[in-house]
Parts: structure tokens; C-alpha cells; sequence
């Protein structure tokens, strides 16, 4: 197997766990949003917990773009596909 494949073949590994982690923050944890109301206040009409998860899944969002950035340079440097300059 060439450096290319194996280097591909990691990334492509990276890119999966990325994408069910923004499924679970994106579609899964809005299921489970009405259930973990604790109080009667609803703003605008829906549920408090509604906005909590919003705010929550934005965060995760940020957060995951930054792991798996930081997560690709390291598969990039591991097969000298780097595009960090050495100074």
C-alpha cells in the first residue's frame, strides 16, 4: 500500500467519526431536547432547554472544527504531507 492510500485511508477514518459526532450534535441530541426540560419558562413559545441545546450544539460545532483540523495536521505531518512551513 502506498503513503498516499494509508494517508488516505486515515483520513477518511478521521472524516467518519467527524461526521457521526456532528450527526449526534446536529440531529441526535434535538430528540432528546423536549425531555430534558426542567422548568416552565418558554421563551418565544418553545421550551428553555430547546435553546440550551441550540447554544450547546454551536459550541460543539466550533469545537469539533478545531479538533479535527488540528487532528488532520497531525495525519499530514505522520505521511509528509504537511503544510506547515519549518522554520
Amino acid at each position: 500500500m502506498s503513503n498516499k492510500e494509508k494517508h488516505w485511508g486515515k483520513t477518511k477514518g478521521l472524516l467518519f467519526i467527524t461526521l457521526a459526532i456532528w450527526f449526534f450534535f446536529s440531529i441526535g441530541i434535538f430528540f432528546f431536547g423536549t425531555e430534558m426540560e426542567a422548568s416552565s419558562f418558554r421563551p418565544f413559545g418553545y421550551p428553555l432547554s430547546y435553546y440550551m441545546t441550540c447554544q450547546g450544539s454551536l459550541l460543539a460545532f466550533v469545537i469539533l472544527n478545531f479538533w479535527f483540523a488540528g487532528r488532520q495536521e497531525k495525519i499530514d505531518e505522520e505521511f509528509g504531507f504537511s503544510e506547515r512551513e519549518d522554520k
